[in-house]
């Protein structure tokens, strides 16, 4: 199984660093600019990183065993709408917001469409009512897969941080998954774990390649259908239990969408610089490394957010089986999100509506 999971690791990494030896090549169209409110590089750098992720899984495919293309065969087919439309706006620039969040979402009506499989095993009883009804479950999925597809994207602001995060999620999906005796489900998730991080080793934390919007969508969508398929392949489990792994990105987006909204004049969907990740670089990274290069700088705002991806993450690993206990963890986990963000931008561990109304960060604003 290691030599598995460091072929996969070495086609991911290898196709990275080709990319970035060819920039010279196909840089004209595939070059992120350093314009742009959420932009931290210094210099121009390739976006089309999801290119390395699709080469990786392409690789994982064709030697995984039989038990584990069943996985992987429907996910790779159903993430292509997602992908494409992702390196459509990482080339062109001009793919709306709205396209991209309905493309992932298609994605995930896409899963079901090949398997069957929508989620009905949440562990709230009156919405596991609602979900027998096949359509609301199918509209409910797709929500829940873009939904994550896009949270993985927003927390792609520094190097390494959204592949680093995929993978310490996924890795926990398969420890739970070892937990229950799914081994074929296990392997899938580390399969992507050992993607995430071929890529990790090329993007942090000198940030040579940009995961992209193909990129992003693309492992975004992969972590949420293993999200979906560890409960209802287990049905000992539930939601609960992946949605704690997941615990980082969905407050991402929560605490995001509510901010946005909260803001006059700033649209849900706009892009600012006042996500927790952007406040960890400028009030703590920064300070504590001084004369540092920005670069490295960036790279080294990225291991706080592990931490907390790995908090919950070990939390939902330890009482995966106990519905109760995940819900507390997941109370603990908005707490502490809501606290450090309260702390980094009031200098007070209270989270108030002042914080909500702050202005946007412009991209002048460091």
């Amino acid at each position: 199984m290691l030599s598995f999971y460091g072929l996969i690791f070495v086609a991911t990494l290898v196709t990275a660093a080709l990319l970035v030896f060819s920039k010279h090549h196909h840089g004209h169209f595939s070059m992120d600019s350093t314009f742009g409110v959420q932009k931290h590089h210094t210099e121009p750098t390739p976006r089309i990183g999801g290119v390395a992720i699709a080469a990786g899984l392409l690789a994982a495919w064709f030697v995984a065993s039989a038990e584990v293309r069943t996985i992987l065969t429907p996910m790779l087919l159903a993430g292509i709408p997602a992908f494409a439309f992702g390196v459509a706006e990482d080339v062109t620039k001009r793919v709306g917001v709205l396209p991209r969040l309905l493309a992932t979402m298609l994605s995930g009506a896409v899963a079901w469409y090949l398997t069957g499989i929508a989620m009905q095993n949440t562990g709230v009883a009156p919405l596991d009512w609602a979900l027998a009804f096949v359509p609301f479950a199918v509209l409910f999925t797709a929500f829940a897969v873009g939904g994550m597809a896009n949270a993985i994207n927003i927390i792609d602001g520094f190097n390494g941080l959204a592949s680093g995060s995929v993978a310490i999620m996924a890795a926990a999906l398969g420890v739970i998954a070892l937990q229950v005796s799914d081994a074929t489900l296990a392997t899938a998730c580390f399969t992507l774990v050992a993607v995430a991080l071929g890529f990790a080793a090329v993007n942090w934390p000198f940030g040579k390649i940009f995961l992209g919007d193909g990129g992003a969508y693309l492992l975004g969508f992969m972590l949420a259908w293993l999200a979906i398929l560890l409960p209802m392949r287990n049905p000992q489990l539930n939601a609960w239990v992946s949605i704690l792994v997941c615990a980082y990105p969905v407050l991402e987006v929560a605490f995001s969408v509510r901010r946005r909204h909260k803001r006059e004049g700033h649209h849900p969907g706009h892009p600012d610089r006042a996500h927790l990740h952007h406040f960890l670089h400028r009030r703590l990274v920064r300070p504590a490394l001084p004369g540092v290069h920005s670069t490295l700088v960036n790279g080294m705002t990225s291991p706080l957010c592990w931490l907390a991806t790995s908090l919950p993450a070990a939390w939902a690993i330890a009482f995966a089986d106990n519905t109760a206990v995940l819900a507390l963890g997941l109370g603990l986990a908005t707490f502490a999100y809501a606290g450090t963000y309260a702390r980094l931008t009031q200098f007070a561990w209270c989270f108030s509506a002042l914080t909500l109304k702050r202005k946007p960060v412009t991209a002048h604003q460091v």
